[in-house]
C-alpha cells in the first residue's frame, strides 16, 4: 500500500507538472469583434485574455483559469491540471499519514523491546533487543534517530499540504480562483467606496458545489469546456468578470498617486541601507520589486507602512511598451505636489481624467 501511495502521488505530481494549466493561443481573438471591447489586452502574447485567464510572470503566458504559480510543480494550477494538482495535495498527506503510522509502532515496538525496568531506573539498550524474535532490520541509535526525522517530516507535510489541500477545495466548490476571489473583494470595495448601487454576481458560481465540483472532476481526467468559453449563472453576462475587471483597472488609475525617487534603490528584496524597519518588513510576495534612480517618477497604487507597489512612468517610445511594476521602499520616494512639466497640481489632472 505503500508502494501504491508513492505511484499516485508521482503521477499526479508529474501531470500537473508536464501537463500544465493551458495557455491562451498567442494573438487569440473573440470570435464576435464587437467582444474585444470587454476584454484586456496583453502586450506580451499580443493577444487579448480570455475570460478567467491572467499572464503570469514566471510563465510568461496568459494562463487560463489562473489560480496561482506554484514552485513546487514549476508550472502554473490552472484550467487542465488543477485536478492533477489537487489529488496530489490529497495523496500526499494520506500517504505521509500511513508512513508515520509505520514510524511510530515501529519506534514503539523495537524500543519496548530494549527497555529494562529497575527498582529505581529505567534503561534502554540499543545494542541488541531483550527479547525474541529480532527484527530482520537492526534497529540503533543511527537507526531511531533517522525514524525519527522521517515521523517529523511526515507530519510536517501531512500539515502543511493538508492545509494546501483544503484552500484548493474550497476554490474547487466555489469555482473561484485565489485570483478571483481578490478581485470579487475588490469589486465590493470599489461599490462601497463610490456607492454606486451596483450588485457584483460572481458568474461562473453555478450555485450548487457538485456542479462547481464537476467543473474541475471528470470520469475522463480532461476538465470541462475549452479553456476559453466558461457556463454562467443565470442573470449573468459571459464577460460579467472582465468587465469588473476593465471598471478596477480604471479605478486604480484614477485613485494612483504619483511619486518622484528622492534616493536609489538597487531592486534588492532586503535592503540594509533603507532603514531597520524597512529591512525587517519586506513584502512577504512573489511580486517583484522595481530598481530606481534619483528623479525617476512612479505612480503607486497601494502601499505598506514602508513599502510601496507602483508602476514607474516609462517613455513608451524609448522603452518599447514596457512596463516596470513592483514594490520599492517608501523612505526612497516623495508625493509629487506639482507636475513638472506642466507646473500643474496632480490631483487637478486627476480630477480631469
Amino acid at each position: 500500500m505503500l508502494l501504491n501511495w508513492t505511484v499516485m502521488i508521482l503521477y499526479n505530481y508529474f501531470s500537473a507538472m508536464f501537463v500544465g494549466p493551458g495557455y491562451v493561443p498567442l494573438g487569440w481573438t473573440p470570435e464576435k469583434s464587437q467582444d474585444c471591447m470587454y476584454l484586456q489586452y496583453c502586450k506580451v502574447c499580443q493577444s487579448y485574455k480570455a475570460p478567467r485567464s491572467h499572464h503570469c510572470r514566471k510563465c510568461n503566458r496568459c494562463v487560463m483559469k489562473m489560480d496561482h504559480h506554484c514552485p513546487w510543480i514549476n508550472n502554473c494550477c490552472g484550467y487542465q491540471n488543477h485536478a492533477s494538482f489537487t489529488l496530489f495535495l490529497l495523496l500526499a498527506p494520506l500517504g505521509c499519514i500511513h508512513a508515520s503510522f509505520i514510524f511510530v509502532m515501529t519506534m514503539y515496538t523495537q524500543l519496548y523491546n530494549r527497555i529494562s525496568f529497575g527498582w529505581s531506573s529505567v534503561k534502554i539498550d540499543m545494542s541488541a533487543a531483550k527479547r525474541d524474535p529480532r527484527p530482520i532490520i537492526p534497529f540503533g541509535l543511527s537507526a531511531f534517530a533517522a525514524s525519527l526525522f522521517a515521523l517529523g517530516l511526515a507530519l510536517g507535510t501531512t500539515i502543511a499540504v493538508g492545509m494546501l489541500f483544503i484552500i484548493q477545495m474550497k476554490v474547487i466548490l466555489t469555482n473561484k480562483t485565489s485570483i478571483e476571489s481578490w478581485i470579487e473583494e475588490k469589486a465590493k470595495d470599489r461599490i462601497q467606496y463610490y456607492r454606486t448601487g451596483e450588485t457584483f454576481i460572481f458568474p461562473y458560481d453555478m450555485g450548487s458545489k457538485w456542479k462547481n465540483f464537476k467543473q474541475v472532476f471528470t470520469w475522463s481526467g480532461i476538465p470541462e469546456g475549452d479553456g476559453l468559453d466558461w457556463p454562467v449563472r443565470d442573470g449573468c453576462h459571459q464577460y460579467s468578470l472582465t468587465i469588473e475587471q476593465l471598471k478596477q483597472k480604471a479605478d486604480k488609475r484614477v485613485r494612483s498617486v504619483r511619486y518622484r525617487a528622492v534616493e536609489d534603490y538597487s531592486g534588492v528584496c532586503c535592503p540594509v541601507t533603507k532603514g531597520v524597519e524597512t529591512f525587517f518588513t519586506t513584502p512577504c510576495t512573489e511580486e517583484p520589486r522595481i530598481a530606481l534612480s534619483k528623479g525617476d517618477l512612479i505612480l503607486a497604487t497601494r502601499g505598506l507602512n514602508h513599502w510601496m507597489y507602483g508602476e514607474k512612468i516609462l517613455d513608451s517610445a524609448a522603452d518599447g511598451g514596457i512596463r516596470e511594476r513592483g514594490w520599492f521602499p517608501k523612505k526612497c520616494v516623495e508625493e509629487c505636489q506639482y507636475d513638472s512639466e506642466t507646473d500643474q497640481p496632480v490631483d487637478g489632472e486627476k480630477k480631469n481624467r
